[in-house]
């Protein structure tokens, strides 16, 4: 049994908004200005209570906010070195499974079991993990029939969603990476001692990263940038992705060896010890070469970064295998307009950075910034930013109080992010323009309540969710 376990541990990690640098962050040759959000991803860990001499063997996942939404999980030590093995225990008449919670327990686990050298005839006590989303990872079209419905806590901070988890609306907030991030935290954080894993130190933070990038590659099927994890871990930073490489040869979990290869894996090192850009990150062969850098990010005083869901929704895939393909064939445009593209991203950073508020600059580059995000749409044939988002961000733009705004992270029709000042005459003016502008287009648009944040994961009071934990 693990020596730090805890009775009730309570973490969360915040959502991300990729607000420049969508697909040149695929590439390490460039960046992405990825900024955290107020919205974020709790997860409460509770040891579960057994009669005398009743010995349980499993692991409780439940999201209350939404319908069917409990997982029971039994788990064991594999042998040859295979890690744990997580497996889904049927609870009801049908199994939901959920991938991203059962591959990041199996990495979480196995981690632990690893560190602590627990051998075949050891075990890793049950608990309870409750995960609490805020109301802004999903479209609440419904919130009235949400509070009329539900039962037990009124749905302030945490709604109750008349809807499984499968069928809700999400706004694009990251939910997936912040999930992971969380989850991960709370189960290290939950079984080993602080002086072994502290998500508050340097070295607790690189080990949270590096096992929840590994974790949620595997349960998306496929190495993305890691961009979101990042947010999610350190929170507002630009970021520079991995080597793809990293995790490849990683066995599946069960596999023999899988246990000392993901230890060794977590154990890489990528980046400086104080979080800056450094000369470990940019030579690293061996282990993660991601380059992290929080003190080039920050907002300026009195601006907000604010957030405007436009409840459609793109298929992100297609849109990426579309742009890198025009990337392939033309690599010559390609690389000229995405180096373009990274200077004036890097002096949006600057210009946010510096405070540089007064006059056109900050207006002027995100112009610039989308002008050059169209001609990529345009000659990859994806729609990056659609007619309908331009209308809305020209119109958006003229709002008193409004610098300008993007389609963030891949684009699409699904979310527009704004930096406007932040008072409350400007947020008024903007709910106002946009109840008029979802009259006239027949769509809907709300401005969403959260804002962007520089903090990234850390620990929570338990207090915060009563009602909502099992006693």
């Amino acid at each position: 049994m693990p020596a730090g376990l805890t009775d009730t541990t309570a973490v969360s990690a915040p959502g991300k908004v990729l607000l420049a640098g969508g697909y040149l962050v695929l590439d390490r040759a460039y960046t992405g200005l990825v900024f955290g959000l107020s919205a974020r991803i709790n997860v409460v860990a509770q040891t579960i209570e057994t009669s005398p001499g009743v010995q349980l063997n499993e692991i409780v996942v439940d999201s209350p906010q939404f319908l069917e939404a409990q997982w029971t999980y039994g788990y064991h030590l594999a042998d040859q070195d295979g890690g744990i093995q997580v497996t889904q225990l049927r609870t009801g008449t049908a199994l939901h499974p959920n991938p991203f919670v059962e591959t990041t327990l199996s990495y979480g686990l196995t981690y632990i079991a690893s560190l602590n050298g627990l051998s075949l005839s050891d075990t890793i006590p049950s608990c309870r993990l409750t995960i609490l989303a805020d109301n802004d990872y999903y479209s609440q079209q419904n919130e009235s029939a949400a509070a009329t419905t539900a039962t037990g806590p009124p749905p302030s901070r945490f709604a109750r969603f008349p809807t499984t988890l499968s069928g809700a609306n999400k706004t694009g907030l990251g939910s997936s990476a912040a999930l992971v991030t969380s989850l991960t935290a709370a189960v290290l954080s939950h079984y080993l001692p602080v002086e072994v894993f502290d998500l508050t130190t340097d070295s607790g933070k690189e080990t949270l990263h590096n096992l929840a990038q590994a974790a949620h590659c595997a349960a998306q099927g496929k190495v993305g940038s890691g961009f979101d994890v990042a947010a999610a871990v350190y929170g507002s930073c630009t970021y520079r992705r991995f080597s793809p490489s990293v995790l490849a040869g990683l066995p599946e979990p069960g596999q023999p060896g899988f246990g000392t290869a993901l230890q060794a894996v977590i154990a890489g090192r990528g980046r400086d010890g104080d979080g800056r850009d450094g000369a470990a990150a940019a030579t690293a062969t061996v282990g993660w070469d991601t380059q992290i850098a929080k003190r080039s990010v920050a907002l300026p005083a009195g601006m907000a970064l604010r957030m405007c869901d436009v409840d459609c929704g793109s298929q992100t895939v297609s849109m990426v295998k579309k742009v890198l393909a025009w990337r392939s064939n033309a690599p010559d445009a390609s690389k000229a307009l995405w180096d373009t593209l990274q200077a004036q991203n890097e002096a949006l950073a600057t210009a946010l950075r510096d405070g540089d508020t007064e006059g056109d600059t900050i207006p002027a580059l995100l112009r610039s910034i989308r002008e050059l995000v169209r001609k990529m749409g345009t000659e990859s044939g994806v729609p990056i930013e659609p007619d309908s988002q331009t209308s809305l961000l020209d119109a958006l733009s003229t709002v008193e109080g409004v610098y300008g705004g993007v389609v963030p992270g891949a684009g699409g029709y699904d979310a527009v992010a704004l930096l406007v000042r932040d008072d409350e005459a400007t947020a008024r003016r903007l709910e106002t323009f946009l109840e008029e502008w979802s009259r006239q287009s027949g769509g809907s648009v709300r401005l969403l309540g959260v804002k962007g944040a520089m903090e990234g994961v850390r620990r929570e009071d338990k207090g915060i969710y009563d009602g909502w934990l099992l006693p």
